[in-house]
Parts: structure tokens; C-alpha cells; sequence
């Protein structure tokens, strides 16, 4: 909520327990400590602003009917010097309160002052939170996936920054272990096929992805067949190292045509070259906690798992339902599994000094959650500042019927070309529409709509008619001002108030959005603004007869204004001024 609200809380709290303390010495309510009792917002905004449960809280402490408890409070109230109007009891003992016109002043007043930071909150206290994401296989495209954990997580990570926290971008690429192998043996196999065809068999678990044999064509047009007659190790290793780095630029490329800008581009091989991969493992043998197994060393993830689990309450026998397994983390050919790099990444992140790391996955990462939990707590970190978000798939639907096929390809739809199709703005907003636990369907013709039924457009239509309101009357001689403290009480419609508190909301709800790692609720916010500013503007006329009532409406229409480009420049979403 404005810091006005938070204020106002804050303040309404005070005038409570002094009415209480006052009907004390009174005799109206018998001598008790002071107890704890709630301030919230109604669901029904009819019922008042604020409501209070400090009746009830009190019945066990005061022996007293709630509702006669009610009257002595309310009683004893003074409201004055306050932004509350009056008050009321509702029910059994709920005590309502209803804002006078100056509340709703301050509240555009603080959005005036505060301007591009309204919003924004130290609720993080400049705690440093990574945020790692997307983190694609760069051994081909991205795809619908990437597209969707890369909106989740820049935006996550923006709505981290304006709640105080330090926000971190880390992209993860996994330039080494057995993918990186596959990706040689499948280069390997379309480069001799280009020479020696069909007599070269294809890995049966190779890349088969045109991209693949794009790249082997494009090393033989530039060097011709001088890998042939070389050592098999030699050869991948040599496609390897032209095909690598072209596909890592390209995901870079993409990345940034998405409009994402990571601090950091983090590569698994050097935490190999670095010997990283290996101090992990020793130190969990250090620990006890490996043993081999068939020419394998074994990582104990049941053991580490279930201890964590009986720590948090969990019963033995839940536990046993989940037939938790260990983890093997150094092949029989002696080399790390992908688990090993993945337990020696997290270690270097909390090295690197952040309070909490949060990974977006793929729903299929679900059963990597414990264990990599587990496996912070058994290297002597605590697993309870990962957070994973896991993300469901998108599902891309054209008049209702999927997309499997880029017209433009014929292949699977990558990220490349869903920004060939879609416009920005669409695909970083329509993205975190939906929760991302949840399946998503993206509409692509409603991603390209310019009308109503696409949010994005609706919300940016939002911004700039107020755009065009102010122009319209500037050339009619009629310039946005400031308001005086009376002027902006005369703002007393339903639909001006509904507005107003709407508006008092946002920095709240960043906080929670922040809280919950939902970008969700802001896009859902924003969107809501939008749709109580044209529910305002139908119902009251900007421009009127009364100067004073004009200028608090154009204020009230700047407050809207300001608001809506807060959000969309948060989410690096465009703002119009004319659509």
C-alpha cells in the first residue's frame, strides 16, 4: 500500500488503543493488558475503508460481549486531526471506518511527489536475491519454454528490485558434461555424412534438429573435408569449438531482442576448469555422505532428504512414500555428473554472497528440488534459501488450434521466431498473465490484437487516451496544475474513491508480489487500474464548469498515468502516448 495507507493504519491503531485505555479509566472496560488486534481492508468496501477485530481480540481479556466492547471503544473515539470520517459498529463487534476526503488527497498527492518512484519500498532492505533463469541447453534453439521462464524471470526479478531487494540476473550455460558430448557426436555424424553418406549411422539419442546439420554444412562450406581423416576426439572437439560459441551468441542474440539483460553469463565449464566440481565432491565424501557403487561414486540423497524432511515435521512414514533414491555424481568412466556441476554451481552462488538464490525450472525439474535443497544442507549451507518457481509449459494456439510448426521453418517454434510474430510488449506482458504453475495457453492472434481483448493493448490504451485528454485540453487552454488540499477533496464520486484506492494498492502489491515470486499480480493489478480509469472517465466529466473540480480530475487522470507507466516501465513494456 502508499505510504498514505500505511500511515493511516498506523495512525487509526493509535486513536484505537487510546480509546480503549480512555474507556479503562472510564470504568467502561475493566483494567487488562493491551492485546493484539487487527486493521484490514474490507472485502466489501460498503462495510468501510478499514475495519478492526479490536472488539472480539478483547472478549477473552475484558470477560465482555464483543459488541459491548465495540460501544465502549467507539465511544471513546476521537477522530480528529485524523483522515478517518466517522465510524461504526457492524455484526458482532467489528468496528468500521470510512475515510474523510483528505485521505484520498494525500494519496494523489504522494503519487505527485514520489513521481517514477512511487511504488517503489525498502520491504527488501537491499537483500541480495539471485535470480537464475531461462539457463537453455546451448546445444540448440530456445524454445516456448525459454520464451516464457525468460518474461517470468526478468520480471520477477524487476519487481525483487522495487521491493527494496538487490535483484541479480544469472543465466546458466551448461557448455559442459554429457549434452556437450551428444552435441559432438551429433555434429560429428552430419559432417562425415556430408562425405561418406548414408554409410555414417546417426547416434539413435542424437540432436536431430536441422540446426544441427545446418552447422556441419556451415563448417564444411568454410573448411571443406580437412576433419575426415582426423581422430574422433579431434574432430568433435573442433566442431565443438566452431558450433558452440555461434549457438551461445545466438541465445544471447535472442535474449536481448527479448529485451533481458543479465548481470551475468555463468558457464558450467568453469566450474570444472576450476576445479569446483571436484572440491564439492570431496567435501561430501569428507562428510560421509558418498560411497561407490558399481565402479560409481554415489551421492546419499536419501539419507540427506529424509533427515531434512524429519527436521520440517515430516512423518517417517510420508517420507517412505516418496521412495527417495541416491544420486550417482561421478560416472564409472570417472566423469561428474550433471547433479555433481549442479551442487557445485549453488555452493559458488551462496559463495558470492546472496541471502536467497531462486531458480526458475521446467515443471519436469520437480523431483530436483529436494535433493538440491538437501544437497545445500549437506555441504553446510541452508537449503531453505533456494526457492525454485517451477514453470508449466505453453502451449501456442492460433484461432483456437495449436501450433506445433513455425510457417516460416517448418520446425518447432522457437523464440526467434515467436518474436518474429509477436510483438514485444505482448510476449513480456501476456507471459505473466497466468501463474506459473499453471499451463498456459498463448493466443497468438490475441497476442497481435489491437483492441480491448488483448491486456497489453488494453492497458497501454489506458495510458495513452489520458495522454491525449491532457493535450486536448492544454490546446484548449486548460494546463495540468497542482491542486490544493481542497480542490482534490472534491474528488467524492464511488468511482473517483474506487479509483483513489486502487491507486493507494500498488506499492502493496509489488510487496506481495515480491513475497509470493508472482509478477502475476502486478499485470493483473495494472490491468484492473486500466478498467476503473474508463469506468471513471465514462461516469465523470474531466472537463466541466468548475475550474477547481477540473484540475483535481486532470490530477486524478496524472495519478493514473503515472501509475500505469511505473508498471510497464518495470516490465520494459513500451508506454504510448498515442495509439
Amino acid at each position: 500500500m502508499s505510504q498514505t495507507a500505511i500511515n493511516t493504519e498506523l495512525q487509526l491503531k493509535e486513536i484505537i488503543v487510546k480509546a480503549i485505555k480512555q474507556a479503562q479509566e472510564k470504568g467502561e472496560l475493566p483494567a487488562a493488558e493491551l492485546y493484539d488486534f487487527i486493521i484490514e481492508t474490507p472485502a466489501d468496501r460498503t462495510n468501510g475503508d478499514l475495519a478492526t477485530n479490536a472488539a472480539m481480540a478483547g472478549a477473552k481479556s475484558f470477560r465482555m460481549p464483543p459488541f459491548k466492547i465495540a460501544k465502549a471503544i467507539t465511544d471513546n473515539i476521537d477522530l480528529t486531526g485524523s483522515v478517518i470520517e466517522r465510524c461504526e459498529t457492524a455484526g458482532p463487534g467489528f468496528i468500521n471506518f470510512f475515510y474523510s476526503p483528505m485521505y484520498y488527497a494525500n494519496v494523489l498527492k504522494e503519487i505527485e511527489e514520489k513521481g517514477a518512484d512511487y511504488g517503489k519500498s525498502n520491504y527488501g532492505q537491499g537483500k541480495k536475491y539471485m535470480v537464475e533463469f531461462v539457463s537453455a541447453n546451448p546445444t540448440g534453439p530456445m524454445h516456448m519454454g525459454n520464451a516464457r521462464g525468460g518474461a517470468l524471470g526478468d520480471c520477477l526479478a524487476s519487481v525483487l528490485d522495487a521491493a527494496g531487494f538487490d535483484a541479480y540476473r544469472e543465466f546458466y550455460v551448461n557448455d559442459a558434461g554429457n549434452q556437450i558430448e551428444k552435441f559432438a557426436c551429433s555434429l560429428e555424424a552430419r559432417y562425415l555424412q556430408i562425405y561418406k553418406g548414408d554409410e555414417i549411422v546417426f547416434p539413435e539419442d542424437g540432436y536431430q534438429g536441422a540446426d544441427i546439420i545446418d552447422l556441419a554444412k556451415e563448417y564444411a562450406d568454410l573448411n571443406g573435408d580437412c576433419l575426415v581423416n582426423l581422430d574422433s576426439r579431434e574432430r568433435k572437439d573442433k566442431l565443438v569449438e566452431y558450433a558452440l560459441p555461434k549457438n551461445i551468441k545466438k541465445m544471447q542474440s535472442d535474449i536481448g531482442k527479448y529485451g533481458i539483460v543479465y548481470d551475468n553469463w555463468f558457464f558450467e565449464s568453469t566450474l570444472h576448469e576450476s576445479g569446483a566440481v571436484k572440491a564439492v565432491v570431496d567435501l561430501l565424501t569428507e562428510k560421509g555422505l558418498t560411497y561407490e557403487s558399481d565402479g560409481a561414486l554415489w551421492y546419499k540423497n536419501a539419507q540427506v532428504v529424509t533427515e531434512r524432511l524429519l527436521k520440517k515435521g515430516k512423518k517417517q512414514a510420508d517420507i517412505d512414500k516418496l521412495e527417495l533414491k541416491d544420486d550417482v555424481i561421478i560416472r564409472k568412466n570417472g566423469t561428474p555428473t550433471y547433479f555433481a556441476a549442479d551442487i557445485a554451481y549453488h555452493k559458488n552462488k551462496f559463495d558470492r554472497g546472496f541471502d536467497t538464490c531462486i531458480d526458475i525450472w521446467g515443471a519436469d525439474h520437480h523431483g530436483h528440488v529436494m535433493r538440491m535443497q538437501g544437497a545445500m544442507d549437506a555441504i553446510g549451507y541452508d537449503g531453505d534459501k533456494l526457492d525454485v518457481v517451477l514453470m508449466q509449459l505453453v502451449k501456442l494456439v492460433r484461432n483456437g488450434v495449436p501450433v506445433r510448426m513455425s510457417k516460416r521453418t517448418g520446425k518447432a517454434i522457437q523464440l526467434a521466431d515467436l518474436l518474429d510474430e509477436v510483438p514485444l510488449d505482448s510476449a513480456r506482458f501476456l507471459f505473466n498473465t497466468r501463474e506459473a504453475n499453471t499451463q498456459m495457453d498463448f493466443d497468438l492472434d490475441l497476442a497481435v490484437a489491437h483492441d480491448n481483448q488483448n491486456p497489453v493493448y488494453y492497458v497501454q490504451y489506458a495510458h495513452a487516451r489520458i495522454c491525449s485528454i491532457l493535450k486536448t485540453l492544454e490546446n484548449e487552454g486548460i494546463k495540468l496544475r497542482s491542486c490544493t488540499d481542497e480542490e482534490l477533496c472534491l474528488l467524492s464520486s464511488p468511482e473517483e474513491k474506487e479509483l483513489i484506492n486502487h491507486l493507494a494498492e500498488y506499492t502493496r502489491e509489488i510487496i506481495e508480489s515480491a513475497k509470493s515470486y508472482d509478477p502475476t499480480r502486478i499485470t493483473k493489478y495494472v490491468t484492473t487500474l486500466a478498467t476503473l480509469f474508463h469506468k471513471f472517465y465514462n461516469a465523470c466529466r474531466v472537463k466541466g464548469d468548475d475550474e477547481h473540480l477540473t484540475q483535481a480530475r486532470l490530477n486524478l487522470c496524472m495519478a493514473v498515468k503515472t501509475v500505469i507507466a511505473n508498471v510497464l516501465g518495470m516490465f520494459k513494456i513500451s508506454c504510448p502516448d498515442h495509439m
